[in-house]
């Protein structure tokens, strides 16, 4: 809303008014008004949740300090979403598509989050049946993909060469400078015929000239594949979705976990939403340039003050949990944004903690279960799971859980970012 009137007003020729052109000076503005509003609000929130009697019941499972937390309040995810929603209403451009969508995968899943946390407190422990959980990112997954396909702001700017290889729906063609970078150290600029098109590609890491459309999986199709990718691609986006959401709700199980994971997370994935809207930037690291995905590093800023100022209530001994009102909610906003700045495929190494816990509870159930139907007895792999469980049944404290998993979590970042020039 500010972006649009401090866009009316330069207009108008109103000094100072050009400020907020600047994506790094929304993005600042972004990150210290989320924190504000969990560190000023925060407070008031959980008081208000106590008093609903929104609270964690004890869980017998036999962990150490089990007992500390019965009658926390929960659904503090709450105090995410408010976090994370005004600064964006107020800073991003919100006629862009990827704000629109990153704002729409916000919401609902913060709803089917909500309404399970909801049910578990007022009718039983079980909540919203896993059906309709999955029904709920199904949904959000499809509304992504079919956007990325159909939506005229939704492109990529690829070379003529492309354009005649793979036959592309061309959307604009554009004269573009380009620099040429040479072994001596030398640069030189020219003019170059660029065009915008509608296509599933998406960046491959490790690997130089890292394009890879998914209708590759169609070649027997011969030309016609190009339009029947989206037999391919929407189903692998709602994959994407639904597991990193599940991901990161399993992950929120000690205190801190989740939240901070999932802010290293959503640094590093800010700095690709820049990267992927700079011409001049992605030109250099040789990834696709994205028109208007630039806008994603102001809701990436906003989503990692939320989750920083989240961090101060939830860090141990946690004054409030988030719930699946925040849990699903962050791995869906993580999966979204990955998606969007073409950069999915890097997920198993940026998410990598979401993933080992994950594959963690696959690891157990299918080895009991096996166990048991063949030798009559189920067997473990893992004291417990998810993984952190694990740990805690050894004697680790949660604190050095925590903070060795963010440690992990850094590397993965680092890893991640190291990506765009190791090819």
């Amino acid at each position: 809303m500010l972006f649009h009137l401090f866009d009316y007003l330069q207009e108008h020729n109103i000094a100072g008014a050009g400020l907020f052109q600047y994506l790094t000076f929304r993005a600042s503005l972004a990150v210290v008004i989320s924190l504000m509003i969990t560190l000023i609000f925060g407070k008031k929130i959980i008081g208000l949740i106590q008093k609903m009697q929104i609270i964690e019941k004890q869980r017998v499972l036999g962990l150490p300090g089990e007992e500390m937390k019965a009658n926390t309040p929960t659904m503090g995810g709450l105090m995410i979403h408010f976090a994370i929603l005004v600064p964006c209403l107020l800073l991003a451009d919100l006629t862009n598509v990827y704000i629109q969508l990153m704002l729409m995968t916000t919401i609902l899943l913060g709803g089917v989050g909500f309404l399970d946390d909801y049910l578990k407190l007022t009718k039983g422990k079980d909540g919203l049946a896993g059906r309709y959980k999955i029904l709920g990112q199904v949904i959000v997954g499809t509304i992504i993909g079919l956007v990325m396909l159909f939506h005229e702001d939704v492109v990529v700017r690829v070379s003529q060469a492309d354009v005649d290889k793979y036959g592309y729906e061309v959307v604009e063609k554009v004269s573009e400078s380009r620099a040429v970078y040479k072994l001596d150290g030398s640069a030189g600029v020219y003019k170059e015929e660029m065009y915008y098109v509608k296509t599933t590609m998406t960046n491959v890491p490790f690997f130089k000239g890292n394009e890879f459309d998914y209708q590759y999986f169609l070649w027997f199709l011969g030309d016609n594949a190009k339009d029947w990718a989206w037999i391919i691609f929407i189903p692998f986006i709602i994959i994407i979705v639904t597991a990193v959401s599940n991901a990161a709700n399993l992950t929120d199980g000690i205190d801190g976990l989740a939240a901070g994971t999932s802010a290293i997370i959503g640094a590093v994935l800010g700095i690709f939403a820049y990267v992927s809207g700079n011409t001049i930037l992605a030109e250099y690291l040789g990834v696709f340039y994205v028109p208007y995905s630039g806008e994603l590093v102001v809701f990436t800023a906003c989503f990692l003050g939320a989750c920083i100022g989240f961090l101060w209530y939830n860090a141990y001994p946690a004054q409030v949990f988030m719930g699946d009102t925040g849990s699903l909610a962050l791995g869906g906003i993580i999966a979204t944004l990955a998606i969007l700045v073409r950069k999915e495929l890097l997920i198993p190494i940026l998410c990598g903690i979401f993933l080992v816990e994950n594959l963690s509870v696959i690891i157990q159930v299918t080895y009991f279960k096996y166990t048991r139907k063949r030798y009559g007895e189920g067997k473990r792999v893992f004291l417990m799971s998810p993984l952190h469980h694990h740990f805690q049944k050894k004697g680790m404290h949660e604190s050095k859980i925590v903070a060795r998993f963010w440690i992990i979590g850094i590397l993965l970042a680092v890893l991640t970012i190291i990506t765009l020039k190791v090819r």
